[in-house]
């Protein structure tokens, strides 16, 4: 028996009847021969760890741009952070770990520099719209590998693409990952709002705090617990009422307190006209686009999505060179 198979008939053995099985996969776009080692969803979460998109995170803003500190989130240690939670939650679950684990780190593949702001000027800017979840997808499918994509499958691509609150995945480990992705970001945006002196643990208002706790700490540990034990033995992944009201009041606090912080977004402005410029100008000088992004219009795709797709892989750092490069007198560089 290959080793792929034992770890399949493991899974039917251990998970929860409302796991998603390996061998249950709805496949891929295009059909691969297995790997004898590896199921499917593992061999999935390997390919999106070491596409050129997921080192990128490393250098793309989480929410404070250029923060004068080491530690500080980006994309990346974003994604590594879902990735963890969603691992806690899918394993006490007995849910399938590694599909859970591979829709975590692919989840912001198509995020823009800047963060939200580079999303926002990009969308307002191109009249085909932009959404960094459709983004991530195109990544996966389009973008790597010179243009063959990944070719993961459907399952990890369908918990990318419904990771936000408003769509549902079809998977419960997608659904896992939709609520992973929200308790990360509540919590490690505070810690980093804490640490830039925007707000401490005692700002968060008593009727939050006697619900999920008065530290970060113990927030998201409050809500891990409570996901864990509203969800065992049955297929939804949720939480207890109260607990939900006092994430949504959570977030509506960060929300209004962090997000939309003048002192936190003072930068912001100037990064969207940022993206917005190089929109403008790739669309209007196709010729400067590289060679791979070229060869995308070649097969079909407009100047302007074709536009999204090189500025989104932009890192912070290599769209700040990009604008100098097109705008700045060499001379004022430095």
């Amino acid at each position: 028996m290959l080793i792929r198979e034992e770890l399949e008939k493991l899974e039917r053995e251990s998970l929860s009847p409302y796991a998603t099985l390996s061998e249950n996969s709805r496949g891929r776009e295009r059909e691969e021969e297995q790997c004898d080692i590896r199921p499917v969803f593992s061999r999935d979460r390997d390919r999106i760890v070491h596409s050129k998109a997921f080192r990128r995170l490393k250098d793309k803003t989480q929410v404070f741009l250029n923060p004068e500190g080491d530690h500080y989130r980006t994309r990346l240690t974003h994604t590594l952070e879902v990735a963890q939670i969603a691992r806690t939650i899918a394993r006490a679950l007995k849910m399938n770990v590694e599909l859970a684990e591979a829709i975590a780190l692919g989840h912001d593949l198509g995020h823009t520099p800047f963060g939200h702001a580079g999303e926002r000027a990009l969308n307002e800017v191109c009249p085909l719209g932009f959404r960094h979840n459709e983004q991530s997808v195109r990544v996966v499918d389009v973008l790597e590998r010179d243009g063959e994509g990944l070719n993961l499958t459907l399952e990890v691509k369908d918990g990318m693409l419904n990771h936000q609150m408003r769509s549902r995945p079809s998977t419960p480990e997608g659904r896992i990952v939709r609520l992973s992705d929200k308790l990360a970001y509540i919590h490690h945006d505070m810690d980093d709002a804490i640490r830039a002196g925007v707000l401490t643990d005692q700002d968060v208002p008593k009727r939050i705090g006697e619900v999920l706790g008065y530290t970060t700490k113990d927030r998201l540990d409050h809500l891990i617990h409570n996901i864990i034990m509203t969800s065992l033995g049955g297929p939804e992944i949720g939480m207890e009422a109260e607990f939900e009201e006092a994430m949504i009041d959570m977030r509506s606090f960060m929300f209004e307190r962090v997000y939309q912080n003048p002192v936190v977004k003072a930068e912001e402005s100037k990064a969207e006209s940022l993206v917005r410029t190089l929109y403008v100008y790739y669309v209007e000088h196709r010729d400067r686009l590289p060679v791979e992004y070229q060869h995308l219009m070649e097969r079909g795709a407009t100047v302007e999505r074709v536009s999204c797709d090189y500025i989104a892989s932009m890192t912070d750092h290599f769209a700040i060179a990009a604008y100098e490069e097109l705008y700045i007198p060499k001379s004022w560089h430095g």
